[in-house]
């Protein structure tokens, strides 16, 4: 290899690397901005429920009793 394929190779090799860092440096900011955005996300079914609302609660209580005597 000559000086000239050497210098070629090693502009292109910074310009590759420089490019790469670039790419994620500015996803990884807008990955963050994303992160510091508040949001509350609501089930479908709980959208109607208002904050404080009592719910219905469903409790099953294991007897002892053995059915099959």
């Amino acid at each position: 290899m000559n000086d000239i394929t050497i210098f070629i190779f090693g502009i292109g090799f910074a310009l590759t690397a420089g490019a790469a860092f670039a790419f994620m440096w500015r996803s990884m900011s807008f990955v963050f901005k994303e992160l510091d955005k508040p949001r509350k996300i609501v089930h479908p079914e709980m959208k109607d429920v208002q904050s404080g609302e009592e719910l219905l609660v469903f409790e099953l209580k294991d007897d002892d009793q053995d059915i099959s005597s």
